[in-house]
């Protein structure tokens, strides 16, 4: 005989994942299991290995915490995860320009090297971008790097952020401006006609 299939056959997306966790605690792990290593590798590039185990830890716990306020009509968790990740890489601020400052001045970036192609990690390794990085405000280096290392759509950084999506993308806007600027771009020649889209 064959009867409706139990809860944790039925979820689908994220928001099932999390509304069925509020019952079933354990389906909570399902998250831990399609995000926990893109969060990781991104606290990684921002903070380095060893404050990224934190943070990853430190997000889903806040995120298991915090679930019952989940807004389920958000089909994907992803956003609402990087922004709890941005909110406590946030919180190490200091760690991460002075991660950035030593970048610029090595201009070795151990995390890129591990898991990034070497056309990549030049780019990441080049002290002029880790000093440009670090000479953003906290709010456009959070969208700058969401976009950029977390391949979030500029939506889904509004979201996770809380912003709208013209704060977004102003805030892109401003961060790419200033970063071309930096490595040596004529501001008279920088356009930003892609984030107008």
């Amino acid at each position: 005989m064959s009867g409706p299939p139990p809860q944790a056959e039925r979820v689908a997306n994220d928001a099932d994942v999390v509304a069925g966790s509020l019952e079933q605690p354990e389906l909570f792990a399902r998250l831990y299991d399609r995000y926990a290593p893109d969060i990781h590798r991104y606290a990684a590039r921002r903070l380095g290995e060893t404050a990224a185990d934190d943070i990853t830890a430190d997000t889903f716990l806040t995120a298991f915490r915090i679930r019952a306020r989940y807004d389920r009509t958000r089909p994907s968790a992803r956003p609402w995860l990087y922004g709890i990740a941005a909110n406590l890489i946030g919180k190490h601020r200091r760690a991460e320009v002075r991660a950035l400052r030593a970048l610029a001045r090595t201009g070795h970036d151990p995390v890129a090297a591990s898991w990034v192609e070497d056309t990549d990690s030049r780019v990441a390794a080049q002290g002029p971008l880790a000093d440009a990085l670090a000479s953003l405000s906290a709010g456009d280096r959070h969208v700058l790097l969401l976009v950029a290392w977390a391949d979030l759509t500029y939506q889904e950084v509004a979201e996770a952020l809380d912003l709208p999506v013209g704060t977004v993308r102003s805030r892109l806007n401003r961060a790419r401006r200033k970063v071309r600027t930096a490595l040596g771009a004529d501001p008279a020649f920088v356009s930003d006609t892609a984030e107008v889209v």
